[in-house]
């Protein structure tokens, strides 16, 4: 007979109090996936522009990234029993996500980890820590002794992006919309800190640009930092916190810089063949955090009976950091 277990579904578009938890099956993997039992997960906004329905792909069952224990693994390619995290590879997107008691993921979007960090401190790392990763040094390519911009440096991939560019050796300027927050970006290893809005030069010395620019803000401030980018220097969206409007009457010919390369990332590419897990060295990450070289902590715990009141926070952009829930 087949079993059940709870789930957080998205009943309807709509605010967090369309979050219900009901009974729906237990899934079952096949070859080529793991059965992880999920212990916590984070939130995204993702998750939050799919509640509303405003995201290409969703799934009733959203949660792109969690944390938990693998009880099943028909292939055999993950031991039963490990401790990791699943994230991305179409969870909460084109199939169930981590919002649920169990969830099955793809093996390539599976890692393995050997930690003692509780499960909401480790539910706080795979989306940002991965995402940030990708962006910095498999497509900004990022090296020691270059000038970095961070646009959205106190948004929780903002943060992880600081903590690892800094660590490679990168002169990192940051931007927010928290002064109050100025001090503490440079006590992080940022060498400067700015004011984030419109015309950001004036933020900036006179003719300021970058070798390398993270925008998390979004299309509200796209061509701004392709102008911010040095001829022959790289800008990568891969945020939007600014909105999802696109840029109005965009006029490459006109607009764009010669010379400026301008990329754009989604997480859900994680663990393709282009972006696979294996070249992000997630374990060396969490041992950092665990030996409280960065802060990764969560800023606001939830259980899981308080999903709703997790999501209004979520929806106030004031959460300072990572939402995490727990399950046990």
């Amino acid at each position: 007979m087949a079993e059940n277990m709870q789930a957080i579904i998205i009943s309807s578009f709509g605010g967090p109090e369309v979050l219900k938890t009901t009974t729906v099956p237990k899934p079952v993997p096949t070859i080529g996936e793991a059965l992880i039992k999920v212990q916590a997960f984070g939130l995204n906004h993702a998750e939050m522009h799919m509640r509303k329905g405003e995201w290409d792909e969703w799934n009733p069952i959203t949660g792109l990234e969690c944390v938990g224990i693998v009880e099943a693994c028909p292939g055999n390619e993950i031991p039963v029993g490990t401790k990791g995290v699943g994230v991305m590879g179409g969870m909460g997107r084109n199939r169930p996500g981590g919002y649920g008691e169990y969830v099955t993921t793809p093996i390539t979007n599976v890692v393995a980890l050997d930690t003692h960090l509780p499960w909401d401190e480790l539910a706080a790392i795979p989306e940002v820590y991965c995402t940030a990763y990708s962006c910095l040094f498999t497509i900004l390519d990022l090296l020691a002794g270059e000038s970095l911009l961070i646009r959205g440096a106190t948004s929780t991939i903002g943060q992880a992006a600081l903590n690892l560019a800094v660590n490679a050796g990168a002169k990192v300027t940051t931007t927010t919309r928290r002064e109050e927050r100025f001090a503490w970006l440079k006590d992080l290893g940022a060498v400067e800190a700015a004011r984030e809005q419109r015309d950001l030069q004036t933020q900036l010395p006179d003719g300021q640009r970058f070798d390398k620019v993270l925008n998390l803000i979004g299309n509200s401030v796209l061509l701004e930092s392709i102008r911010l980018t040095k001829t022959g220097g790289r800008m990568l969206q891969a945020g939007w916190l600014g909105g999802l409007a696109p840029v109005k009457d965009f006029n490459p010919m006109v607009e764009m810089e010669s010379g400026v390369h301008f990329s754009l990332f989604h997480s859900k590419m994680l663990g393709t063949r282009e972006f696979p897990l294996s070249g992000i060295p997630l374990q060396d990450i969490v041992r950092k955090i665990e030996r409280g070289e960065w802060d990764a902590k969560p800023t606001k715990v939830f259980d899981v009976k308080d999903i709703q009141e997790a999501h209004k926070l979520l929806d106030s952009h004031d959460a300072k950091g990572k939402i995490v829930i727990k399950r046990v």
